[in-house]
């Protein structure tokens, strides 16, 4: 499947007292400004089961990029982590439908596999839980693409590692495709993605597939 992206950010904020103020301090105006958009373009090939993600430095358009190829794919065969609620009726266990053991194997692969978490409800989990929590409903809910910004940023290093390997053999074993967003690049080794979307902050993208394939946008 190919995707595209071409999304362009320009200047068209008011020129109140204030902001008049700051563009005479650095010599610009609003024409400067607006000459200034960046455009954020980006084309990828992606097949079933393939595990794209996007890295760059904060404020380079991970989030655009991603937000922007989530709305390529039809909305009942996409999940967005973001938008998984968090229980408070019931235990972590009983959220995942199906048979024990694989709801069990599940919340394993998202790194919740103690009693003490299975049997505690998602809202009182911690932060970090909670987003691991929300990536177990994600491999559960049977769809076929999965979104997830901020990939295990809040999460200790190690913990991450772990969670991207197993990420990685979840998309392998199940024909799932992952898009997936982060600054982090400590979890590639473990992640080892097909599709390395690389953005930076003057709006290139460089686009690296693991069959060494380079493509600059």
């Amino acid at each position: 499947m190919e995707m595209r992206v071409s999304k362009r950010f320009e200047w068209d904020g008011e020129v109140t007292k204030r902001v008049s103020a700051v563009m005479r301090m650095f010599g610009v105006d609003a024409s400067r400004l607006r000459e200034s958009a960046v455009e954020h373009k980006c084309r990828i090939l992606v097949e079933e089961g393939d595990v794209v993600y996007v890295t760059g430095p904060s404020g380079s358009g991970k989030s655009v990029l991603l937000a922007e190829l989530e709305r390529q794919v039809e909305r009942q065969a996409r999940v967005n982590l973001e938008e998984i609620e968090l229980a408070l009726d019931r235990a972590v266990i009983d959220c995942v439908d199906g048979d024990i053991i694989e709801a069990m194997r599940v919340l394993g692969c998202a790194g919740l596999s103690d009693v003490f978490r299975m049997v505690s409800r998602p809202g009182l989990l911690s932060e970090g839980e909670r987003y691991r929590f929300r990536l177990a409903m994600a491999l559960a809910g049977g769809k076929c693409h999965v979104f997830a910004d901020e990939f295990c940023s809040n999460l200790d290093r190690i913990t991450a590692a772990v969670i991207a390997y197993k990420v990685r053999r979840f998309s392998r074993d199940k024909g799932v495709t992952f898009f997936l967003a982060s600054s982090h690049e400590d979890i590639l080794a473990d992640l080892r993605p097909d599709v390395l979307v690389v953005k930076h902050l003057n709006g290139e993208t460089e686009v690296v597939y693991r069959e060494n394939a380079k493509i600059k946008m």
